[in-house]
């Protein structure tokens, strides 16, 4: 370890003390500094940015109990350890209470000094590393979902659009087989860009990046929106789509396009996981200073068993009707992030072979 690369500031108002600390520290190659009391040992401390701080617990004016949280507030990564001539328990106690990581009663002798100081380098050194750590790991997030985003989704974008093109005739008439072989493709690809497109939701959410258009939501002009745009999916699968009509409600407090995201994939769940000549039902109600809006199935249902894990990343619920599972198991992991992040909650109740109602609790708009 290079110790002239790390600073260790002396706040004492004794000048013996603060002379022969630093003659140790220099000798051991820190790079040392003082200075005589609370105030200038604060400003010292904001322009010089040391790594440790070694403060006096009892100084004219401000004490040491009084400069350790400021500190902190300097740099919350910095290791303060308090000296004193005053040592007990109690202040000991205190003092670690005000984020102090170490204790030195005085007298000390130079290589008590050396050791304590090396442990907390030793600290420091440690806590700068995870910091760097993490900024790399963030650096790498932000790298691989630029990649994704740009690099993976446009290509998929394009070959979705040649597989529409050549569905709709641009190289000539197809066969039945041709015909059949194209559109499985293309709902494959469909899979998978929606796959990513879940996966790059969960990553952003996860950096906190997420919630930036904090406004009011008209929630049954959105969910209408959803329930005409998913109708001919339903119908596909022989399943009735509605939202029951509501009166005059309240906006809910949010960002449109991640509640967006929220309902469309409580609803289409809804579809995928119902049965022929099911049905699926939105309503909205105002509790205030809530409203809670309701995703009703009657579908194959969820096992009790399951129930406390459908919203966990990557959990993916085996379904009991031959059918079999699609998607990343990421969805319902989304919906209550998002609703999490709106301060609101989400829910679900179930019955195996009858059907499962999502309920979802949102704040009404103050605005």
């Amino acid at each position: 370890m290079n110790k002239n690369a790390f600073k260790v500031l002396i706040i004492d108002d004794e000048e013996a003390m603060r002379d022969a600390c630093l003659q140790v520290l220099r000798k051991d190659g820190y790079q040392s500094g003082a200075a005589s009391d609370g105030p200038s040992g604060l400003d010292r401390a904001r322009d010089w940015k040391p790594d440790v701080a070694l403060v006096d617990l009892k100084m004219p004016g401000m004490g040491g109990l009084e400069v350790l949280p400021k500190l902190k507030e300097i740099d919350p990564d910095i290791i303060p350890i308090v000296i004193t001539g005053y040592a007990t328990i109690d202040a000991a106690v205190e003092a670690m209470k005000q984020g102090a990581y170490d204790f030195l009663p005085k007298p000390f002798s130079p290589d008590q000094l050396r050791l304590t100081i090396s442990r907390a380098i030793e600290k420091r050194a440690f806590v700068l590393e995870n910091e760097k750590l993490r900024r790399e790991k963030r650096l790498m997030e932000e790298n691989f979902i630029t990649m994704v985003s740009h690099q993976m989704r446009s290509p998929l974008a394009a070959v979705s659009q040649y597989l529409e093109a050549l569905l709709a005739g641009s190289a000539g008439e197809l066969g039945e087989q041709q015909r059949s072989a194209i559109q499985k493709s293309r709902d494959r690809l469909e899979t998978s860009t929606a796959m990513i497109n879940e996966w790059l939701s969960m990553a952003r959410m996860n950096r906190g990046d997420m919630l930036a258009r904090i406004g009011s939501v008209d929630l049954p002009t959105l969910i209408g929106e959803l329930v005409t745009f998913y109708r001919q999916v339903a119908e596909k699968k022989q399943v009735a789509l509605a939202l029951v009509p509501q009166g005059a409600l309240p906006p809910a407090a949010g960002d449109r396009d991640l509640l967006r995201e929220v309902f469309s994939n409580l609803i289409v769940n809804a579809i995928n996981y119902n049965r022929e000549g099911g049905s699926v039902t939105a309503s909205i109600r105002s509790e205030p200073p809530s409203l809670i809006v309701e995703i009703r199935d009657t579908g194959i249902g969820i096992d009790s068993q399951h129930l406390p894990f459908i919203f966990d990343e990557f959990y993916r619920v085996k379904r009991t009707d031959g059918v079999k599972a699609e998607g990343t198991g990421l969805g319902l992991a989304i919906v209550r992030k998002i609703v999490k992040l709106h301060e609101g909650s989400v829910s679900v109740a179930s019955t195996p072979g009858q059907g499962s109602t999502f309920t979802v609790v949102l704040p009404a708009s103050s605005g």
